[in-house]
């Protein structure tokens, strides 16, 4: 598609069995936002094995090389059979680095968002929520690439990030308890100097939060009861899980293991405490309090960009798309080739 470069995937399995996946369409260049971005898809009707052409969902129209979107998240919500994705508008300037106190698109990066009622065949023309979320003394709020989640009681949640006042950066949370007709935001985050995470729900109406922490080694992980009113640090946050400053994917999902279903974490990134190689995909048996060793599978050795995105296909395989460099990359991955137990 004379592309220079795709990068920050998203992925979900929707009521038809369709893989959605979501994307940076960086035409010109690698470089991050401001610049011509745009926010692709691409479908699947065979659990990855073949795709159907690129369509652009969110572009936000000219001048385009100065007037982009991108860092997409993607969800899929079953009360509505309506697909969600999220993103980040840089009208001009207005990405992390250029983004100022305020609200309107002018001073601001914005929360966009559109969704499709139709299996991803049409899309919603793309819509700020900024003002009704985002505390007007932060520099910037936007969401975490990758996938959001549907918690058992219907509550929408993605991942979120925003500058403070002093552009000090924080992970949070933003969600919608009416099926994403309004959502919730405004919420403080748990740890500074975290910006890019992933959130599941690891036991009914708990949230855990799994942050990019730019101090660099490990993730940081936190949990909430409440929504984000209030946040503990989890026994295993910046000691367990390695990772060189990169986002990551996590995942909670049913799985069959040795005949029994049973609910799983699985984790992808790019398994090191400096540089970017060795995506690998890992496997918590108790939602998170243990990481073992043994359960853990390198999908690719090789240097890259490094951010995943994990999803279920069924009982038995779990989904990765992933960043090369300047490609990206689908893989079907055996739920038993990652949990090594018998």
């Amino acid at each position: 598609d004379n592309v220079h470069t795709y990068r920050i995937p998203g992925l979900i399995k929707t009521n038809t069995n369709s893989l959605i996946a979501v994307y940076d369409i960086r035409h010109t260049s690698n470089r991050d936002l401001p610049g011509n971005i745009d926010v692709g898809m691409s479908k699947s009707i065979d659990n990855g094995i073949s795709w159907q052409p690129m369509k652009t969902i969110m572009d936000m129209g000219p001048p385009h090389e100065n007037n982009g979107v991108g860092d997409p998240a993607i969800l899929f919500d079953p009360a509505k059979n309506r697909i969600w994705v999220a993103a980040l508008w840089s009208k001009g300037n207005r990405s992390i680095a250029g983004s100022l106190p305020g609200l309107s698109p002018d001073s601001t990066g914005q929360f966009v968002l559109t969704y499709s009622d139709d299996d991803g065949i049409t899309w919603a023309k793309p819509y700020t929520i900024t003002p009704f979320i985002k505390n007007s003394s932060w520099h910037i709020f936007f969401n975490g690439p990758g996938s959001g989640i549907v918690m058992k009681d219907g509550t929408l949640v993605f991942a979120a990030q925003y500058w403070d006042e002093n552009k000090i950066p924080y992970s949070t949370i933003v969600y919608s308890q009416d099926n994403g007709q309004n959502w919730i935001g405004k919420i403080n985050g748990p740890k500074s100097n975290t910006t890019e995470s992933q959130v599941v729900e690891a036991s009914p109406g708990t949230l855990m939060l799994n942050m990019r922490d730019n101090r660099g080694g490990y993730r940081s992980i936190a949990t909430t009861t409440d929504m984000g009113k209030h946040w503990t640090e989890h026994h295993t946050s910046y000691q367990v899980l390695k990772d060189p400053i990169c986002m990551a994917s996590i995942l909670k999902a049913p799985v069959t293991v040795s005949g029994i279903k049973k609910d799983i974490l699985f984790f992808s990134n790019v398994y090191t405490t400096f540089n970017r190689y060795n995506m690998t995909v890992s496997a918590s048996t108790d939602l998170g309090e243990t990481w073992s060793e043994a359960n853990r599978i390198l999908i690719d050795e090789r240097p890259c960009y490094g951010y995943s995105c994990l999803t279920a296909l069924n009982s038995q395989y779990i989904g990765l798309i992933y960043e090369g460099t300047r490609d990206l990359y689908f893989v079907k991955i055996a739920v038993k080739e990652v949990l090594k137990f018998k």
